[in-house]
């Protein structure tokens, strides 16, 4: 299986974003791409304004919304305790067993998470597990000021520990007008981590499928993304 698994450093850093536009530059290099979200909390998956169908609208993928999103839950929390507020139980084998339903449908796939790398989606187990179990290597999306250098190190050295691939590192939501902090961030981020950035992408008005691909187009380097990813052994 070949694929990606976007996780963050924290919640709400644009990992749907940067997966959707992942998957919409990939298909104009005529890639057969997947998406895969499996929890999703806060929004109904199938919703116009869902991660969910901004993933599967960018990819162009013919899975259905339940397909890309089989577990959904209504409050914005991590899904482990939005599924306890609805008296359910979702473990990773349940996760799993529907990953086998799809993954022979697409020839590559981009798997996001849900916040940062160490929340904890159902029953003893957490975003890296998931993503250990999957054999993905993780690309992190970061936040571009004060304090991501932390949060950014924190996750590379946690992934490193458990041993998790990583791609690289995407910079997302940089000020028209950036200071001190986002201009220096990338290249501090790099040399503690001894990770790549492979883009540093600006913050978004509006989130629009043509802008969200014009943005990864402009600020993403794909190709060294996609050497990356031919370098990298699975988990």
């Amino acid at each position: 299986m070949k694929g990606i698994f976007i996780t963050g450093t924290d919640t709400d850093v644009g990992k749907t974003v940067i997966a959707s536009g992942i998957a919409a530059t990939l298909k104009e290099k005529n890639m057969d791409v997947g998406v895969f979200k499996p929890l999703l909390s806060g929004i109904s998956r199938n919703h116009a304004n869902s991660d969910t169908s901004l993933l599967k609208h960018m990819s162009q993928t013919s899975l259905t919304h339940a397909e890309i999103t089989p577990y959904e839950f209504s409050q914005p929390l991590a899904p482990s305790v939005a599924a306890q507020l609805e008296d359910k139980e979702i473990c990773m084998q349940a996760v799993l067993d529907h990953w086998e339903k799809i993954k022979d449908r697409h020839d590559f796939f981009i798997v996001e998470g849900a916040g940062g790398i160490s929340v904890p989606l159902g029953k003893d187990f957490l975003v890296s597990d998931l993503a250990i179990a999957l054999k993905l290597p993780i690309l992190i999306v970061a936040r571009p000021n004060l304090g991501t250098v932390n949060h950014t190190y924190l996750t590379v050295y946690y992934a490193k520990q458990v041993g998790i691939p990583i791609v690289g590192i995407v910079i997302n939501g940089k000020s028209n007008q950036p200071n001190i902090d986002e201009i220096t961030n990338p290249k501090l981020m790099e040399d503690m981590c001894g990770v790549p950035v492979l883009g540093v992408t600006p913050k978004l008005k509006k989130i629009t499928e043509l802008g969200v691909q014009h943005m990864v187009d402009t600020s993403l380097d794909i190709e060294v993304l996609l050497r990356r990813l031919m370098e990298i052994s699975p988990v």
